[in-house]
């Protein structure tokens, strides 16, 4: 197969499904439709689109792939190929793919086990099976009534409104506006089912930096809680202009307020700060910081001897946490003389998998606010996102599923 035999991404929808009369929310079910924060009417859904961001699977799908990530962006095969070593590195391979499959196979056994005939339909963003293809092979097995789960817990432009967009250019591309509707579960980032695994996996590094000879955990040792960095501007706009959540918006707000949730339940009296990864883009634009490398190289002179890092940002195992994390800053952290781990992601952890199930059963029964779980103040987040929420500076907003125009 030649790279000109890779389908690109479907183009960018020019509208969203038209709505009923006195709906707020495009092709949104009775529950959702009239905009209200939460939707508390129980639904009968009858599969459920995961979303995610896509990757490629060999040598030869690296350029398509990043072409799908840029597109409209005019970025040339030559600009592209000197951020593709990331991929080169690992053979072309991006473990995000499989990660989804495996999450995949996962949800539909916890949602079978609970007796729900609900099955899971998996399309990516960026690369085959893309949003469409999902929404399409739903359709053809009968199903009209779709809740999605996108693998990504914050707020912001490319973890949520994205893949609210993501939706409407699906059902624009297939033609399919006026006979599905598409729902989407809040974002999880202070459901207990996203947080427990985090809060293990720094209980297993302590033990393993026990065992190594660090034995003054609150003197000696940093948790440097990672995301990915993102522009200032496109920050202070995730969450909508009601929220009223300050610089930063709700992306920094929710990634501190789960970090200093997870430092509560551990006790450990460590220092800790939130740091960024994997920043892109013009140097003149003012993006999220500080860089993970600079935060380390900070920490052997305020007398650190090791480093915890925690990909909170993060789902699974993806290219920037092999990459930029495992690679990048732990030959960071060994410069340094810094012990340094990294911990795990949630992945197919049991509680991820039941948190996420958790979540379709809200919208199955209708649950109240005030019933479901979360773990802090923030939560529980809304189901329909609000107007103006996570606008993108460049593009403005573009159509999209799940949330009140625009």
């Amino acid at each position: 197969m030649t790279t000109t035999e890779f389908r690109p991404k479907p183009p960018r929808a020019t509208s969203a499904p038209i709505c009923g009369e006195g709906c707020r929310v495009p092709a949104a079910t009775a529950a959702t439709c009239a905009g209200e924060r939460y939707a508390t009417e129980p639904v009968p859904y009858d599969a459920v689109l995961l979303l995610g961001f896509g990757g490629p699977e060999g040598q030869d799908h690296v350029i398509p792939f990043l072409r799908n990530v840029t597109a409209g962006r005019g970025i040339p095969d030559e600009r592209l190929e000197e951020v593709a070593h990331h991929y080169r590195h690992f053979g072309g391979v991006s473990p995000i793919n499989e990660h989804n499959r495996e999450l995949k196979a996962a949800l539909d056994a916890e949602l079978a086990a609970r007796g729900h005939d609900l099955p899971v339909y998996w399309g990516n963003r960026n690369w085959e099976p893309y949003v469409a293809d999902a929404a399409q092979a739903a359709h053809a097995d009968g199903h009209r009534t779709l809740l999605a789960i996108a693998t990504s817990a914050y707020s912001s432009y490319s973890s949520c409104r994205q893949y609210r967009e993501d939706l409407a250019d699906a059902l624009e591309a297939t033609r399919l506006g006026t006979e599905l509707k598409v729902d989407k579960v809040r974002q999880f980032f202070d459901h207990p089912g996203f947080v427990t695994p985090f809060v293990e996996g720094i209980r297993t590094a302590l033990a393993e930096l026990g065992a190594r000879g660090v034995t003054d955990i609150g003197g000696e040792v940093e948790v440097l809680f990672s995301t990915h960095s993102i522009p200032d501007a496109d920050a202070d706009r995730s969450g909508a202009p009601e929220d009223d959540l300050g610089p930063g918006g709700a992306y920094v707000a929710q990634h501190t307020a789960v970090a200093t949730e997870i430092m509560a339940q551990l006790s450990i009296g460590s220092d800790w700060q939130l740091v960024y990864q994997s920043r892109s883009g013009p140097p003149q634009v003012p993006w999220l910081e500080p860089d993970i490398n600079d935060a380390l190289a900070e920490l052997p002179a305020r007398g650190k001897r090791a480093v915890l890092i925690v990909p909170l940002g993060f789902v699974s195992d993806h290219m920037e946490v092999l990459w930029d994390l495992d690679t990048e800053a732990l030959e960071t952290a060994e410069g340094l003389g810094l012990i340094a781990l990294r911990t795990a992601t949630p992945g197919t952890h049991p509680a991820y998998v039941a948190g996420l199930a958790d979540l379709i059963e809200e919208r199955l029964l209708g649950t109240a606010p005030e019933d479901r779980p979360h773990v802090t103040a923030l939560g529980p987040w809304n189901d329909v996102c609000r107007p103006g929420c996570c606008e993108n500076v460049r593009l403005g907003f573009q159509p999209a599923l799940a949330g009140v125009a625009p």
